[in-house]
Formats: structure tokens, C-alpha cells, sequence
């Protein structure tokens, strides 16, 4: 009877270490997209000189995160637009940008537009 207490305390001991493991913790931490470390210099990148003023554009700045943040719907519909079509963004590109950076500012309005 008591080796059978002690191996049921064991296995209770262990599920309980298994369960509180740090690295099941570490893998639930969600990255969220914010406007600085993301897509400022997207924004930046591809969207100068056309709507970077210091850069001597002379559309609505993109140069802020007020800005970009306001425009967010804007910026992905034109940016989802193919060359050729009208709106398509960045003007004079005659490529999309690629499938990872259009997902970049999708994902940052999914996570709420964060700074």
C-alpha cells in the first residue's frame, strides 16, 4: 500500500511538472504587429517620395502614425490592386509588393493597429 501511494504521488508529481512547463508559456506569447517596429519602415520603403513630405511628396503624408493608422483600409485596398489598375499602389511600381509585406499591414489591423 504504501509503494502504491508513493508512485501515485510520483505521477501526480510529474504531470503537474509536464503541465507547468515554461516553455508552454513561452509558446502562447502572441508578437503583435505595432507601427514602429513593423511598418514604418514599410511605409517608408515603398511609399517614398510620394507620401513621405520630408522626402517631397506632396500627397497626404504617410508619415505618422495618425496618418497611416487613419488610411489603413485605403492603404491595403490599393496595395491588394494589381499594376494597372486604377488606385494601384505605389504609383509607379509596376510589380505588387510581395504577398509577406501586404500581409504585414493586414496583420497589424488585426492586432489592432498598435504603435
Amino acid at each position: 500500500m504504501n509503494k502504491f501511494v508513493i508512485i501515485a504521488g510520483l505521477l501526480s508529481m510529474s504531470f503537474l511538472l509536464v503541465y507547468c512547463n515554461p516553455s508552454k508559456k513561452a509558446a502562447k506569447t502572441v508578437v503583435k504587429t505595432g507601427y514602429a517596429n513593423d511598418i514604418s519602415a514599410l511605409v517608408v520603403s515603398n511609399c517614398s517620395p510620394c507620401h513621405i513630405p520630408a522626402n517631397g511628396g506632396k500627397k497626404k503624408p504617410y508619415d505618422s502614425y495618425a496618418n497611416v493608422k487613419t488610411d489603413i483600409d485605403e492603404i491595403i485596398r490599393r496595395i491588394e490592386l494589381n499594376p494597372g489598375e486604377k488606385g494601384f499602389m505605389p504609383m509607379r511600381k509596376t510589380t505588387k509588393l510581395s504577398d509577406s509585406v501586404i500581409a504585414v499591414f493586414k496583420k497589424w489591423k488585426e492586432d489592432g493597429l498598435g504603435e
